[in-house]
């Protein structure tokens, strides 16, 4: 059963100036988005950091199990040409 009384989690994400990625920030429990904006920028913001804020309801976020790294980021057998070390730097070819 949940509990009512307790405001959901979200993600903070920053992002401190145009043409940057947003980087996480932080979390913080609110009622609903709006608030969540708003003290998102009151606790992450408070010295003109960013340029834009984006807030994520903790449980809407889906992530890989570090446990599982291996087998989650290992390249399909017989697929090494997708990585950069499969090919070697030709010889006589300039700005390679």
């Amino acid at each position: 059963m949940t509990d009512t009384t307790i405001w959901p989690l979200w993600e903070v994400f920053v992002r401190s100036s145009r043409g940057l990625s947003h980087v996480h920030a932080g979390s913080l429990h609110a009622p609903d988005q709006e608030m969540a904006l708003r003290n998102a920028r009151d606790l992450y913001t408070r010295r003109n950091e960013g340029v834009s804020i984006w807030v994520v309801r903790s449980e809407d976020i889906i992530a890989s199990d570090p446990g599982a790294k291996d087998q989650f980021f290992e390249s399909p057998k017989g697929k090494d040409y997708r990585h950069a070390t499969y090919y070697t730097k030709s010889e006589g070819v300039k700005h390679l």
